[in-house]
């Protein structure tokens, strides 16, 4: 597993959403984010810390094994170093000065660092000099023994909130003298290798001042500080510095220079730092012409066309949000009409956490994802009755969740009101400014054109966005995060490897598509670039893939993809190898590999991993997705999978559930029956055709896929028999699920099983059952809530029973689930619970994504083992 260093938790640290923790670490005290523990520790409590992260809590016991390791590893580093000189230990006579260089890495650009160095070596009396480089930051400090010692101690101990120390390097230097403390300009080494940090939502000092009408920055749209604002969406190279942002074009003021230059003040070195005066400019184009509006009079008229139901295209940190009153049933409509959306639920964001507890039920874990620094678009269930005033039924039609997020920018916080301003909506949909299936638009000119069906008016500013990023999904699962989308707040924060790689570079998947590089013990995940299904999003995943390593220096020797010959996520990678060597990587193997990464497994552990989804190209050509492996990173088994059925005519049965439903049907051996909801949905032409391919095979491909199964089910409950988006048959039936009265345990449906046909082949999971018995429970007017429990039951039942099997065989006791299916919320629980009753570990997705946006971490894992 992956070493770490033990620590005591002190106490919460306020004003952070239960996600910081004050940390003694061998008598130094350090903040460490907690958000990634199962549970928020208590006081008193040991935690095992890895690249500022408490990973998870442990016991004394567990804590001084660890702590023995970490001893035994720097035994021999320790023993060549010179004992540091204690000042308190003999006051006289005064000892020498000595001079030494401190190389800081990790996440330390952009988030106060040199601000922080700066005011630390004048509390302790200290000359030299700090700047930026592309490896980090790079601080000289010169005199006193003890209190250079204790500079050293604090860049480790007690760096700004936002930080991630990775490492901190010391090297002595001979004296040199000098007087005060300097931030010199940057310099670029011949190989970046800084982690820069996300976009962060707006901190509270801010929304302070940006509602104070006595303060300078009162409604100024772009207030930030080095606590928050954007950072990775404008950087354009490397030192992180101004003129290597879109800031660059905006020569500070008098009085913002001030504060930039003033250590004591807040913005010391802050390089988004603007004013009205100096800042960028917000501008209002209305669609039927008229004189553009600028600054607040653009933002009030942007806030009345809102309030009159009008589409308004709004500039954000990574593109272009097309945002109208969710509570306005015409103009939801409206927009979804325009944008070609379909039934895909809209996101919205709301003035504040009252109007969220309005619309959903927030629980604790769900309300520190959005109230974070982060602020993702958090799926919570909603209230149940619908309260009378709630949003548009257009918004999520039959969804059991709202996507809700917070304003994360000064613009959206001015956009929804402030006290005193006209009434305005207080929920607005903030859905991506492109059609449907298009990469989210960033430039000025092509948002005039290309949106120009879209909306009603342009708000917008001349502040460039760098870097398209999409915003983050999230919700919160059994005591702890799942990613649903991982972009804005989290790219481009890199993970920790549980062993080096080499310079590599991952594809991804061709659905939700995220690229990764990989080199030494860092990987970093790429925002979300989308599905690569036109030339703009596969031209996006290009620009990507340039940026990301330009920001990390990574010079990949080969390339990986997903084995599909089809996928143009590999056709991308060869026709950009140049050279290079490409390994293809088969997808469920992905899955589990980077669940296994993110908790820290090493080369040669293995575990029982299980991948439901949809689809997935298998080593025997069928169509995968609901299979259990035994795997490493090395290679992998196929220990059991659902029972093949015929996928015909491919993406036709993936939009049209009914035709999976009657596959299913008739590999359970039930009639296709008329008074069936998915017999009655087939018209007979197409019940006709169907049955030919299924006698002969013709046009038809075999699947495994669990996710094709959930659809075959909502179909055959009468829930959805054709989608208009990805999953969301399957969304609707768990939301049932939820909906359903408690069950006694032991009801429900069952799987079967057959015994592999031979040594080494694997188990098959029937579904035969289960089918029976929806088919049973329809025929006696059962409600869809209780199939749909029961249904879910079963699975997560199957789960746990070939686990067993698997152990037997192996005797690993870890799970790992991956793959699209474990979206599911009431799956997810289920399962993990089922696992755990039966004594296994289960590992499941807190970082990545469970579905394919999770999938270049596994590829670079496998790749980087040979595999």
């Amino acid at each position: 597993m992956c070493l770490g260093i033990p620590g005591r938790v002190v106490e919460t640290v306020e004003g952070y959403a239960g996600q910081l923790a004050l940390v003694d670490v061998e008598g130094a005290r350090r903040r460490v984010n907690v958000g990634m523990l199962d549970a928020p520790p208590a006081a008193g409590d040991w935690v095992l810390l890895h690249m500022g992260f408490a990973l998870e809590i442990i016991d004394e016991a567990k804590a001084a094994q660890a702590l023995s390791g970490l001893e035994m590893m720097g035994s021999g580093a320790r023993s060549a170093e010179k004992p540091e000189a204690d000042p308190e230990a003999d006051p006289a006579p005064r000892q020498p000065r000595v001079r030494r260089r401190f190389e800081v890495r990790g996440v330390v650009q952009g988030v106060g660092f040199r601000p922080f160095v700066y005011v630390t070596a004048a509390e302790l009396a200290l000359v030299g000099a700090v700047s930026n480089t592309g490896a980090g930051v790079l601080a000289e400090v010169e005199g006193d023994p003890g209190a250079v010692a204790e500079f050293g101690r604090r860049l480790r101990d007690r760096p700004p909130p936002l930080a991630v120390v990775e490492s901190v390097t010391q090297t002595d230097l001979p004296l040199a003298g000098g007087a005060g403390f300097t931030i010199e300009d940057s310099s670029a080494s011949d190989r970046a290798r800084t982690l820069v940090s996300p976009d962060i939502a707006t901190c509270q000092d801010c929304l302070t001042e940006l509602r104070d009408p006595e303060n300078r920055r009162h409604r100024h749209p772009f207030i930030t500080c080095t606590h928050c604002g954007p950072r990775f969406t404008i950087v354009t190279g490397l030192p992180y510095d101004r003129a290597a942002t879109t800031m660059a074009p905006f020569p500070m003021c008098a009085d913002c220079r001030t504060e930039y230059g003033d250590p004591r003040d807040r913005r010391f070195h802050a390089q988004p730092i603007a004013c009205h005066a100096c800042g960028p400019r917000l501008e209002l184009i209305a669609k039927d012409g008229g004189t553009p509006l600028h600054g607040d009079e653009a933002l009030r008229a942007a806030r009345r066309l809102l309030a009159e139901g009008r589409i308004v295209a709004v500039k954000g940190l990574g593109g272009y949000h097309l945002a109208c009153d969710a509570r306005d049933e015409a103009a939801v409509a409206r927009l979804r009409r325009r944008k070609h959306r379909g039934g895909k639920p809209f996101a919205v964001m709301v003035a504040d956490l009252g109007v969220a507890g309005e619309l959903v039920t927030l629980t604790e874990g769900g309300t520190a994802l959005l109230t974070g620094a982060r602020k993702p678009i958090v799926l919570l269930p909603r209230r149940t009755p619908a309260p009378a005033r709630g949003v548009a039924h257009a918004v999520a039609p039959g969804s059991p969740d709202l996507g809700l997020m917070l304003p994360y920018t000064p613009l959206h916080v001015l956009l929804l009101g402030l006290d005193g301003d006209a009434p305005g909506p207080d929920a607005l949909v903030m859905t991506s400014g492109n059609r449907s299936g298009e990469r989210i638009v960033t430039d000025d000119a092509r948002a005039l054109s290309e949106l120009a069906p879209l909306v009603d008016a342009w708000l917008r500013h001349d502040r460039a966005i760098q870097v398209p990023c999409d915003d983050s999904v999230s919700r919160f699962v059994a005591d702890a995060e799942l990613p649903l989308r991982r972009s804005r707040g989290y790219a481009p924060l890199p993970l920790a490897l549980p062993f080096e790689v080499p310079p590599l570079l991952a594809a991804g998947a061709d659905l939700k598509n995220t690229c990764a590089l990989g080199e030494g013990g860092y990987a970093w995940v790429s925002q979300h670039v989308g599905d690569l299904d036109d030339l703009s999003t596969v031209e996006a995943l290009t620009r990507t893939a340039d940026h990301l390593a330009l920001l990390t220096g990574v010079a990949p020797e080969q390339l990986v993809a997903d084995r599909h010959p089809g996928y143009r996520s590999g056709v991308w990678a060869r026709t950009h190898a140049r050279g290079r060597a490409v390994r293809t990587v088969q997808h469920h193997h992905a899955h589990i590999a980077s669940v296994m990464g993110e908790h820290g497994l090493g080369p040669g552990e293995s575990v029982i991993g299980f991948a439901f989804d949809g689809t997935g190209h298998g080593t025997d050509g069928a169509v995968w997705g609901g299979e259990a492996l035994i795997a490493g990173y090395k290679s992998f088994r196929r220990a059991a999978h659902l029972a093949y059925v015929p996928l015909a005519g491919g993406d036709a049965s993936v939009l049209r559930p009914y035709r999976m439903a009657l596959a299913h049907l008739r590999a359970a051996g039930v009639a296709w029956e008329k008074e069936l909801p998915s017999v009655a949905a087939c018209p007979a032409p197409e019940r006709g055709v169907l049955a030919h391919q299924f006698a002969t095979d013709f046009g038809c491909v075999p699947t495994s896929s669990m996710g094709r199964l959930f659809d075959a089910v909502a179909s055959l409950a009468g829930v959805r028999h054709e989608v208009a988006y990805e999953a969301e048959a399957a969304i609707e039936l768990e939301g049932l699920a939820r909906a359903a009265p408690p069950e006694p345990a032991g009801s429900g449906y069952a799987f079967g099983t057959r015994p592999a046909p031979g040594l080494g082949e694997p188990v098959v999971a029937d579904p035969g059952p289960v089918v029976r018995a929806v088919v049973s429970d329809v025929r006696a007017g059962v409600a869809p809530e209780l199939i749909a429990a029961r249904f879910h039951t079963a699975v997560a039942r199957l789960t746990a029973d070939l686990a067993e099997l698997c152990r037997k065989q192996t005797g690993l006791g870890v799970v790992a689930l991956g793959g699209g299916v474990f979206q599911n919320a009431v799956l997810l629980e289920a399962t993990q619970q089922a696992l755990e009753e039966r004594d296994f570990t289960v590992l499941r997705p807190r970082l990545l994504p469970p579905n394919d946006g999770g999938l270049a971490f596994g590829q670079l894992l496998i790749a980087a083992s040979g595999g």
